[in-house]
C-alpha cells in the first residue's frame, strides 16, 4: 500500500517528497455519464488529487430521505477516481459554503437546531453524526487502506472564520468532529482543515487559499490589489470569506506544518452584485507567486465547474433571500474554472497544465528546498515599480529556483531590463532555474544544470524551453536529443501535454484541442477533443506513433503533424426567432435540429453560443429552467453544451433580462457597455452553434 505523510516542508509519498496538484470538482453538480471524461481531463491537466465536497442539502434535502443516485452517487464517483489513477481528499463538512443554499445545510436542520448549528451542542452533533455515517457507508471499502483512492478527509470548512466558534471552544468543536469521523471509520493518512482568516484547525493539517479577486465582496468598486501576487512568507488571505467579516490571522504554528493550498481560485464565480472576470494570466501568476512563497501543494477551487442539481423543495443556490450575502445563478456554477460548466477547457487549463508538468518532473526536489524572500522584495501589492522575486534553494546541492512575478491583476507593472540579482551570489548557489512572468503576464520556464548562470535572451513570442547552453526542456527530462537552436513557441508550450505509453516511453503531444489518455490493459487510448478540424503534433525526437485512421502525417521541424482529413459531419441547424420583446426582457425561441444520427462518429457535442446584452439570461426546455448566466460586460459570451439534453431536435426558450443604466450604482462590472443614450440594455445579438469533435486512437 502506498504510504502518505508530511513534515513541516511537504507531503511524502512512499517516503519521497511529493509536490502534487489538487483540483476540486463537485460530483453532484456534474452529470454522471461524463464523470470519467472529466476526471481524465483533470488528470491530463496535471491534477493528482481530486477534492470534492459532500454537500448535505444535495443528499438529504428532506429529512430522512437520502438520495445517493445519479449525479449524487458518491460511491460511483469515487470508483471513477480510482479507475482514472487519481487520489482523493473527501471534504465531509458538515458545512461547506460552496455557494450553496444555507452553506449546504438542509432547511430542516436549521429549523431543528435554530441557533445551535456549528456549536458544541449535542443535538446538532447527533445530526452531523448521522450525516457522517451516511457518507461512510457510501465510501466504505474505498479508503486508501482498502485499496481505494481516498487519502484524506477535510473536517468542516472555514470554521471560526465564516461562522462557528473561535478560540478553545472552536478547537474543541473541530476535535469533536474529527474524533466522530475516526470513530465512524474514516481511517486515512491525512486529516485537513481550512486555515485562513482566523479559522481554527483542531490540530489538523491546515490548508490555505487565495483568490485573485473577491466576487463576494460587498463593494461595487475596484478593490485593493490582491496580496496573492507578491512573494511572502505570510500564508493568510484576508479576502477569503470577507462577506462574513474581515479575515484575521492564522491560528496554528506555521513552523510545524507544510504550506499547502486547497483553495487557490481556479477562477471566480461571479455574483449578481459583483462580476470580476478571472483570466488565465491572473491564475497562473498567482500560482507562480505561491510557488515562490514556499507552497508545496497547489490546490485549485474550482478546477472543474458544474451546474446546480434540481432541488425537491427549492432551488439550491446561494441567495440573499436565504440570508446569504450574495445572490448567484440558480443553475450556473461555471466558476470560469480551467474546465468549465460543460467540461470544456478554458485558457487557464493550458496555463496550469504547463506548471503541473514542471512540478511532475521537478516537484520532489522543489519540495525539499528552503524559501528565501529577499528584504528588497516588495510585500505591498500596491508597489508596481520594484521587482518581485523569491528563491527556493537547497543548501546541500547549491541548486535553486528563481521565481519572478512581474504581474498584478488589473494594474500595469514597471518593465525591468538588465537586472542583476546579487542575492544569488550571496546564497552561493550554483545550478539555476528561472520561473516567472517577465512581460506583464507572459510566463517563462527555464531549467539549467550547467553549474553557473548563463545569460539568456527572453523574447515575447518565443519561450526558451529547450536546450540553451546546457538548459534542458523545462518539463521534459529526456531532452538530450534537442539541439541548442530549438525552442517551443509560446502557444506550443501552452498546448503541450505529456502522455506515457505505459511501456516506459513518453510522448509529447501538442494540440489546440484537449488531449487526454486512458490506460487499457494492453495499450493507451488517446482522446482528442477539439472545436475545429482535429489536428495534433508529436515531438518526433521522443518517439513516433502509427498514423491514426482518418489522419494524414507530415513533418514540421521537430514534430510529426497529424491532421484529420476524413469528412466532418455537417453542423446542425439553429434557427433563432425573437418574440415577446419588451423593455424588461427579450424572449427568443431557439430551434436545434436533430443530430442523433451522426454516422461519422466524431461529433461529440453542439455548443450553443450566445451573445446578448442584459443583466443575465435564462434558458428553458419544455418550460423548465436548464441553464442561466450572469452578464459580465461587452466581451461576454455564454456557451452551453447541448449533449446533456439529448441529440434529438429541441426547441429552447432564451430569456434575457434588462440591464438598467442605474445598475452602475448597485453593481460592479470591470467594463460597462455603451448604453448609447438608452436607460437600459436588453438584446439578443447573436445565436450560433459550435461543433465539438472527438476522435480516439491507440499508442
Amino acid at each position: 500500500m502506498t504510504k502518505f505523510s508530511f513534515d513541516n516542508k511537504s507531503l511524502f509519498k512512499d517516503n519521497k517528497r511529493w509536490f502534487p496538484v489538487m483540483g476540486e470538482i463537485h460530483y453532484s453538480r456534474y452529470p454522471e455519464p461524463y464523470w470519467k471524461e472529466a476526471l481524465l481531463k483533470m488528470k491530463a491537466g496535471g491534477v493528482d488529487i481530486v477534492s470534492s465536497y459532500v454537500i448535505w442539502i444535495h443528499h438529504e434535502e428532506i429529512e430522512n430521505e437520502w438520495d445517493w443516485t445519479g449525479q449524487r452517487d458518491l460511491r460511483t464517483f469515487v470508483e471513477r477516481i480510482k479507475e482514472a489513477g487519481l487520489y482523493m481528499i473527501l471534504r465531509i463538512g458538515p458545512w461547506s459554503h460552496a455557494e450553496v443554499r444555507n452553506g449546504g445545510f438542509p432547511d430542516w436542520l436549521l429549523e431543528h437546531c435554530k441557533d445551535t448549528v456549528r456549536t458544541n451542542n449535542n443535538e446538532y452533533f447527533s445530526y452531523v453524526e448521522k450525516f457522517y455515517k451516511q457518507i461512510f457507508e457510501q465510501v466504505k471499502g474505498l479508503l486508501l487502506k482498502d485499496g481505494g483512492p481516498i487519502i484524506g478527509v477535510q473536517i468542516e470548512n472555514e470554521y471560526g472564520h465564516c461562522g462557528g466558534l473561535s478560540g478553545e471552544a472552536g478547537e474543541e468543536h473541530m476535535r469533536t468532529l474529527t474524533k466522530m469521523a475516526k470513530d465512524i471509520g474514516f481511517d486515512v493518512p491525512l486529516y485537513t482543515a481550512t486555515g485562513w482568516g482566523g479559522a481554527v484547525t483542531g490540530g489538523l493539517l491546515p490548508v490555505m487559499g487565495g483568490y485573485c479577486d473577491a466576487p463576494w465582496d460587498s463593494r461595487i468598486t475596484e478593490i485593493e490589489p490582491s496580496g496573492n501576487f507578491v512573494f511572502t512568507l505570510q500564508r493568510n488571505d484576508h479576502a477569503i470569506g470577507s462577506d462574513f467579516g474581515l479575515g484575521e490571522g492564522i491560528t496554528f504554528d506555521i513552523e510545524k506544518f507544510p504550506y499547502l493550498t486547497a483553495e487557490l481560485g481556479g477562477g471566480l464565480q461571479v455574483t449578481y452584485k459583483r462580476r470580476p472576470v478571472a483570466t488565465a494570466k491572473d491564475i497562473e501568476a498567482m500560482s507562480i507567486a505561491k510557488l515562490g512563497s514556499g507552497c508545496s501543494l497547489l490546490g485549485y477551487y474550482m478546477y472543474h465547474g458544474g451546474t446546480n442539481p434540481d432541488g425537491k423543495l427549492t432551488s439550491l443556490q446561494e441567495t440573499t433571500e436565504t440570508g446569504s450575502f450574495c445572490s448567484l445563478p440558480e443553475k450556473n456554477y461555471d466558476f470560469r474554472a480551467p474546465l468549465g460548466e460543460y467540461g470544456y477547457a478554458n485558457q487557464s487549463y493550458r496555463h496550469l497544465r504547463r506548471i503541473a508538468m514542471f512540478l511532475h518532473d521537478y516537484g520532489e526536489e522543489l519540495a525539499e528546498m528552503d524559501t528565501f524572500i529577499p528584504k528588497e522584495n516588495p510585500q505591498n501589492p500596491d508597489n508596481f515599480k520594484d521587482l518581485r522575486y523569491a528563491v527556493r534553494y537547497n543548501k546541500k546541492t547549491g541548486s535553486f529556483y528563481l521565481f519572478v512575478n512581474n504581474y498584478q491583476r488589473r494594474n500595469e507593472m514597471l518593465d525591468h531590463y538588465d537586472v542583476s540579482l546579487d542575492t544569488l551570489n550571496e546564497l552561493k548557489l550554483t545550478n539555476d532555474c528561472f520561473i516567472g512572468n517577465v512581460q506583464n503576464g507572459e510566463s517563462f520556464f527555464v531549467r539549467g544544470d550547467g553549474g553557473h548562470c548563463v545569460p539568456c535572451k527572453f523574447e515575447p513570442d518565443r519561450v526558451p524551453l529547450c536546450s540553451l547552453h546546457g538548459r534542458g526542456l523545462y518539463y521534459y527530462r529526456n531532452s538530450e536529443h534537442l539541439s541548442d537552436n530549438n525552442a517551443l513557441s509560446y502557444s506550443d508550450s501552452l498546448n503541450s501535454v505529456k502522455v506515457s505509453s505505459g511501456k516506459g516511453k513518453e510522448f509529447l503531444f501538442v494540440s489546440d484541442g484537449v488531449i487526454y489518455s486512458e490506460n487499457l490493459s494492453d495499450s493507451v487510448l488517446i482522446h482528442l477533443e477539439t472545436f475545429s478540424r482535429p489536428k495534433f503534433k508529436v515531438l518526433n525526437y521522443i518517439g513516433r506513433i502509427t498514423t491514426p485512421a482518418g489522419f494524414r502525417c507530415s513533418q514540421e521541424n521537430i514534430f510529426d503533424v497529424y491532421e484529420y482529413t476524413a469528412s466532418l459531419p455537417k453542423e446542425v441547424s439553429c434557427t433563432p426567432r425573437v418574440q415577446n420583446a419588451d423593455c424588461q426582457k427579450v424572449e427568443c425561441q431557439i430551434q436545434i435540429g436533430d443530430w442523433q444520427n451522426d454516422h461519422f462518429g466524431i461529433l461529440q457535442d453542439q455548443v450553443l453560443v450566445l451573445h446578448y446584452s442584459g443583466t443575465g439570461a435564462r434558458l428553458f426546455l419544455d418550460g423548465k429552467l436548464v441553464a442561466d448566466d450572469i452578464y459580465t460586460g461587452p466581451a461576454h459570451e455564454w456557451k452551453i453544451g447541448l449533449r446533456r439534453f439529448g441529440r434529438e431536435a429541441k426547441n429552447f426558450t432564451l430569456v434575457v433580462d434588462a440591464l438598467p443604466e442605474s445598475a452602475k450604482n448597485t453593481t460592479y462590472l470591470e467594463q460597462w457597455p455603451d448604453f448609447k443614450g438608452k436607460t437600459e440594455l436588453c438584446s439578443i445579438d447573436c445565436v450560433s452553434l459550435e461543433p465539438v469533435y472527438h476522435v480516439t486512437f491507440k499508442i
